[in-house]
């Protein structure tokens, strides 16, 4: 069985620690190094605690490429920064989690699986989609390989605190979250521009996505509620959706009312469709830090290994 070694960059973060979580328990992972800058010299689990009993890896200053995968968990920016200082890491298999190639410049592939399983397979450099991104995008792929998209796209979709990141701002604070509600970057929200991206890959003309982000007061997850005309029946509506996933192991369309709790902890995204006077609703559902991020970077690792996409992801949800 082949060991995939792999380093980590970055790894200090809500994301470094959720990756760290799922690869220690991965059965084909030698996890090389896991570099922080704030955190060199400390043990991994002294910032991540979840992490205690699982783990002796310390966090390293120093990196290096003799590895044959490097995860990109810095900040929006780094990583095209870190890759024009550093070179030789293009000669390994990479995935990144920010924002810096989701356009799927300088030969990186768009890595999300239900879109382009093939292409990330070949793939040597991938870019994570974004969270809410990923949830947006599974709600609306079946009607876009359709060609069904005809009208614009309403959607309101609510994250956890971890998805804003690990460093305080005024509006991360439990004092503030917590028993409060609000927007921010409507219409705005930097994610719709992958969004038009794979929408328009499959009908030409970007769709008009009127996209409203609220912060949550839970820390992990995104419930995502879009909708668009719709000329069907519902039931045609669920045979759609459940055709076009049919061979995607971690999206399912489910005949009751879907809830994040079902999904926190896992890789899956939970779809469910209803139809009200010409509007069909799909409500998504997904855990930001695991589909939305470092579950789905490993998902696309197993893939560019030629692993089954599942391995090390069959996660249960807390459920309570």
């Amino acid at each position: 069985m082949k060991i995939i070694k792999i380093g980590i960059i970055g790894g200090a973060g809500y994301t470094g620690g959720e990756l760290l979580r799922i690869l220690i328990h991965h059965p084909q992972v030698e996890i090389v190094f896991v570099h922080s800058n704030s955190q060199a010299g400390k043990p991994v689990c002294h910032t991540h605690t979840d992490l205690l009993g699982d783990t002796n890896l310390v966090f390293s200053e120093k990196y290096h490429t003799e590895i044959d995968a490097v995860f990109l968990c810095s900040g929006h920016g780094e990583s095209k920064k870190f890759l024009v200082a550093h070179p030789e890491f293009k000669a390994v298999k990479i995935v990144d989690l920010s924002t810096d190639f989701r356009d799927q410049s300088e030969g990186f592939v768009y890595g999300l699986a239900e879109l382009q399983r093939d292409k990330i397979s070949k793939a040597n450099h991938v870019a994570n989609p974004g969270c809410f991104a990923t949830s947006i995008e599974l709600a609306l792929l079946p009607l876009a390989h359709a060609g069904l998209i005809h009208d614009d796209v309403h959607v309101s979709a609510v994250t956890g605190s971890t998805g804003a990141g690990q460093s305080l701002s005024p509006t991360g604070h439990f004092s503030w979250r917590s028993n409060n509600i609000s927007i921010y970057k409507a219409f705005t929200h930097q994610h719709l521009t992958e969004i038009g991206m794979v929408i328009s890959s499959f009908q030409g003309a970007k769709p008009t996505v009127n996209f409203i982000p609220y912060r949550g007061t839970f820390t992990r997850g995104i419930m995502a509620n879009v909708y668009t005309k719709f000329a069907g029946t519902l039931e045609e509506a669920k045979t759609l959706y459940r055709n076009y996933y049919a061979e995607h192991p971690f999206t399912h369309i489910s005949d009751s009312p879907v809830d994040v709790k079902q999904v926190v902890n896992t890789n899956k995204c939970l779809i469910s469709l209803e139809l009200h006077e010409g509007n069909l609703l799909i409500t998504s559902v997904i855990d930001n830090l695991t589909k939305g991020a470092s579950g789905q970077a490993v998902q696309n690792m197993n893939l560019m290994f030629g692993l089954d996409e599942t391995v090390g992801l069959r996660l249960k949800s807390s459920g309570m």
